[in-house]
């Protein structure tokens, strides 16, 4: 079953960590992204931009209305996200409970309900 573990933390203020902080954390998630690799359960990994870079698009009565910036003014925010492939939930809980962001971060784990895959909806 294909499960998105989604990284939730607060975003730090630039130049808030250190450089050494930023590398032992890219040394950690290096670490994890590989160990999901070589277990054959990783589909995908990615890090996302600050919240700032985002933007929010509605349509609404016909109207595409966009807006800078993420929809929910919340002190965390959604960072990245692993896409998994593992039997079960527990599975899926096992490896986000190893993701170095569920030291600072909250882990959300949510089942995938249909994926476009070789060109077709599948579920």
């Amino acid at each position: 079953m294909r499960y998105a573990v989604l990284m939730h933390h607060q975003e730090p203020a630039e130049g808030e960590l250190s450089d050494e902080v930023v590398a032992e954390a890219m040394r950690a998630f290096d670490i994890y992204a590989k160990a999901l690799h070589e277990a054959g359960v990783l589909l995908a990994a990615e890090v996302l931009q600050p919240t700032e870079a985002s933007s929010t698009v509605v349509n609404r009565d016909g109207a595409v209305r966009v807006q800078d910036g993420p929809f929910a003014a919340t002190k965390e925010a959604l960072a990245g996200l692993f896409l998994i492939d593992v039997p079960d939930l527990d599975a899926a809980i096992s490896w986000a409970g190893k993701c170095p962001a569920a030291q600072w971060g909250t882990m959300e784990i949510r089942p995938v309900a249909t994926s476009f895959l070789d060109g077709g909806w599948t579920r």
